[in-house]
């Protein structure tokens, strides 16, 4: 009995090994680690791609995410009282290198244009919609009407940063570079008819990320020569793999409004300094200097750190003499970057955020990729249990508080309301904030300038004095109206590993 024990053991010993030699060997990725079944095989069943490795977007640079301090300003000459410090933690992301420029958002301009021929007053609306307000030049006293006209579409203006845009456009924009970018790579992979994005793309066929994902049969008004069945619409008869998936891998993640938290994190610009000061926040300004000052030198001579205003009157210094090269916005790259390679995070304009403004932050708040602002939207079913997608007889406006009308999904879209609204009061309804029923009602306060429709702005703009340039300051503005010195830039949430760096071998 015991030379049967031992005989087993050993053969059980003899199995484990080869077991561990076979999977120190090299491994087959294209085979299951649950089943063994071979995953990608030509003859059909599970396709995955396990070779996926996400690639900095167009225009954009890496943030690892850590951890900083949010929130502590340097100086509080307002007395607001709406920053107290909090230590947060970011994930990493991918953030636009400078912020949108007139010619990106004219890019999306001529799109919308050209897809909604401006011969039907339907299609009208929706470019008006996405039209930056160029009258915020104009004021009571001033004299800039030649901006009003050149400002957006000369291109003289070319790379300077887009202004007159609300939050709202800023978010319609952002959805419009998703679908773009991956209808681009749906493309190159073969799954739609080369230049469709172009020659065949109008009204409600067009190409929508929700809708290819959700009823890839619809996209493009459901024209099967242009969103092919396999690639390069080679697909057989009973082929259960038609249409690209999020298992391909070929879908970014959204572009977006960067939150506060994430937005200050990277202006602060941490990962050039590891000194303990400035780990814990105490950096002034996005570049690695404790004023705007050169050591040494004049202040009028080295200030192109950033685009400000100097004080009353002194928006670029004097002919000859310039202080910042700039009058008004000046164009992006101008300056240099903070050390995630980052231009304009002060100076320049302010950026709109995606975060709804209360001015109290305490420490009972999440720590943990911050954001207030959360509404959870789903896709609209209809009575036949179908997706619903936007058509041109569905299609509906909201007005807004300036008395524009703002469209809710473009022809093409696939429809989409708040989940579960019953859950929600009068404000949340329109997606814009508010409370849910049953929570104890907000106190009675006095009449404030701030509601559920403002959102946060941060950075300085070239008309704001120093003090705005401290990355931690917070200032707030309607999402539905615009300004001069109000511009934006996106975000990309980074998927998998925090930090591409290869780990190095003992």
């Amino acid at each position: 009995m015991k030379i049967k024990k031992l005989l087993n053991f050993r053969l059980l010993a003899g199995i484990l090994v080869a077991a561990s030699i076979t999977s120190c060997g090299k491994s087959n990725s294209n085979v299951s680690t649950a089943t063994g079944w071979k995953i990608n095989d030509s003859k059909g069943g599970f396709q995955y791609n396990t070779k996926y490795e996400q690639r900095t977007p167009n225009g954009m640079v890496p943030v690892e995410g850590g951890t900083f301090t949010m929130g502590r300003v340097q100086d509080d000459i307002l007395a607001d009282w709406n920053n107290n410090p909090k230590e947060m933690y970011v994930q990493s992301f991918y953030m636009d290198e400078t912020e949108t420029t007139n010619i990106m958002y004219n890019e999306y301009l001529y799109w919308l244009r050209t897809v909604y021929p401006q011969n039907n007053e339907l299609y009208q609306e929706i470019y008006k919609s996405a039209i930056p307000d160029t009258t915020v030049w104009r004021g009571p006293s001033g004299f800039n009407e030649s901006l009003i006209s050149s400002y957006l579409r000369h291109p003289a203006y070319a790379n300077y940063p887009v202004v007159g845009v609300t939050w709202l456009q800023a978010n319609d924009f952002a959805k419009w570079r998703t679908d773009r970018v991956n209808e681009l790579a749906l493309e190159k992979a073969g799954y739609l008819k080369k230049d469709s994005k172009i020659l065949d793309a109008a009204s409600d066929s067009h190409f929508s990320t929700d809708t290819y994902l959700v009823s890839p049969e619809s996209v493009y008004g459901g024209n099967s020569d242009i969103a092919y069945k396999g690639k390069g619409n080679k697909a057989k008869e009973g082929d259960r793999n038609l249409y690209a998936t999020q298992n391909s891998g070929l879908f970014t993640s959204q572009f977006r409004l960067p939150t506060e938290a994430e937005w200050e994190y990277a202006a602060i610009g941490l990962i050039g300094n590891r000194e303990y000061n400035n780990y814990k926040g105490r950096k002034k300004y996005p570049w690695d200097k404790s004023s705007k000052r050169k050591k040494g030198k004049p202040i009028v001579q080295n200030t192109k750190y950033a685009n400000y205003k100097q004080g009353r009157g002194d928006y670029g210094g004097i002919a000859g003499w310039s202080t910042d090269n700039g009058d008004i916005t000046n164009a992006v790259k101008s300056y240099p970057p903070n050390d995630f390679g980052l231009y304009d995070m002060s100076g320049n304009v302010a950026e709109w955020v995606a975060d709804v403004y209360d001015p109290s932050i305490d420490q009972n708040e999440t720590d943990f990729n911050f954001y207030k602002g959360n509404v959870y939207y789903k896709n609209k079913i209809g009575a036949d249990g179908k997706i619903v997608v936007t058509t041109n007889e569905t299609v509906k406006f909201d007005t807004l508080s300036t008395g524009k009308l703002r469209i809710r999904n473009l022809p093409g879209q696939v429809s989409q309301e708040v989940f579960d609204p019953s859950l929600l009061d009068d404000n949340v309804q329109s997606g814009l904030g508010g409370r849910i029923k049953g929570e104890a009602p907000t106190p009675l306060r006095k009449a404030t300038l701030y509601d559920e429709k403002s959102r946060v702005i941060k950075g300085g703009s070239w008309k704001d004095r120093a003090y705005w340039l401290d990355p931690a300051t917070r200032r707030f503005y309607p999402e539905d109206q615009a300004t001069d010195y109000i511009g934006f830039r996106l975000v990309m949430t980074k998927v998998g590993p925090k930090s591409d760096k290869r780990k190095t071998k003992n």
